[in-house]
């Protein structure tokens, strides 16, 4: 008889933990974004088109001025040996076999020689703005992009909400989350999606105003350099 009770207990809890595994669910990343109706994986979409924009400008962006930061140590050396010795062609040529930001720069600088030191100056100023120009190309959509991601997944989150209310004004008074979660995926889905591209969009941006500011820093500092050179007396 304890044996027969002993089984049947046993039974009995095998089927309530066989119940139990039935009520888990889980829910992969598409079937959250599924879920979330036509209106939330319109905005998903959206954002993601934003974070593939935003990636590919930082990774060109970075990369080109990795490239423009790249100058040789014994540039300025060279410059300032063939500029001392009268060997304006031989600076010139060695401008134009080296590109980057500062060679340009003092390849302007180096025109102009001759002619009154403020005039050299204006021409490298002049040069520089267009090298910075440059450099902090696109940089501009990034800061777009970290500032509209969120607002748009902010917007998804109030049309979920809207259609969450709808749904509950046409259940007739009954209660049932099957009626709102449609509503409450479409706006927790799109918030996170929007914060996520925010936020990446926004550290991109950060990381390549430090790299394009330390480039034009070497820039001044070249510049300067090659002004003294010039300005020193015979």
């Amino acid at each position: 008889m304890l044996n027969i009770l002993l089984q049947d207990g046993a039974q009995e809890g095998a089927e309530l933990l066989t119940d139990g595994e039935q009520v888990k669910k889980t829910l992969s990343i598409i079937e959250l974004i599924s879920s979330g109706g036509i209106a939330g994986q319109v905005i998903i979409a959206v954002l993601f088109v934003l974070l593939m924009v935003a990636c590919y400008i930082y990774f060109e962006r970075l990369f080109a001025i990795k490239e423009a930061s790249k100058v040789d140590a014994n540039f300025m050396n060279q410059i300032k040996d063939y500029v001392s010795n009268g060997k304006i062609d031989s600076a010139q040529n060695l401008c134009s076999q080296v590109n980057s930001p500062v060679s340009r720069l003092i390849s302007k600088g180096i025109t102009r020689i001759g002619k009154p030191l403020e005039d050299i100056n204006t021409a490298i100023e002049n040069a520089g703005r267009l090298e910075i120009y440059g450099l902090e190309k696109h940089i501009s959509i990034l800061a777009t992009i970290s500032g509209a991601a969120p607002m748009i997944g902010f917007l998804g989150t109030v049309i979920g909400m809207i259609l969450a209310i709808f749904e509950l004004a046409n259940a007739g008074g009954t209660i049932q989350m099957d009626v709102l979660a449609s509503g409450l995926y479409t706006a927790m889905t799109t918030t996170v999606a929007g914060l996520i591209v925010g936020i990446i969009a926004y550290i991109t941006y950060n990381h390549l105003v430090v790299r394009t500011d330390k480039v034009v820093y070497q820039m001044e500092a070249n510049s300067l350099e090659f002004l003294d050179h010039l300005n020193e007396p015979i």
